[in-house]
């Protein structure tokens, strides 16, 4: 039984999250330098299966692309050219920094804590996947 790994894809660094091998819930797993983003993928699915790839779409406020789907198609487009067998679904990521900025707040970690920009990438990530599993669960 495979997991679900997510991505809140940026320019410079990407939060990763993945689910538990029962697709119930979702965990922050890491915040990667973009540039390092497929080495990890590669040694992931080296020591874990994973049954689907979750992309967080960059979408305004108008419902317009963002400006960082610029990178974001060619990252899908690549996961599924180098992972065919592994499907890849997009999930609106609109406010989910401030949603990550926010469920920190409410976990009560500190201020200078809260300014970790890794830190909100891996929740951001979570979120999205949360998102994911919210929206496809019987």
């Amino acid at each position: 039984m495979g997991r679900i790994l997510a991505f809140d894809y940026g320019k410079k660094k990407t939060g990763v999250a993945v689910t538990d091998p029962l697709k119930i819930i979702a965990n922050g797993l890491d915040t990667i330098p973009t540039a390092k983003i497929y080495e990890f993928i590669k040694n992931y699915l080296a020591t874990e299966e994973v049954e689907a790839f979750v992309v967080g779409y960059a979408i305004q406020d108008s419902g317009e692309d963002s400006e960082s789907m610029k990178y974001i198609r060619p990252f899908v487009r690549s996961l599924k050219n180098k992972y065919p067998h592994i499907p890849v679904y997009m999930v609106d990521e609109r406010y989910t920094s401030q949603m990550a900025f926010q469920t920190m707040i409410d976990a009560g970690i500190s201020k200078k804590k809260r300014q970790d920009k890794f830190l909100v990438d891996k929740i951001s990530a979570t979120i999205i996947l949360q998102t994911y599993l919210e929206e496809n669960t019987p």
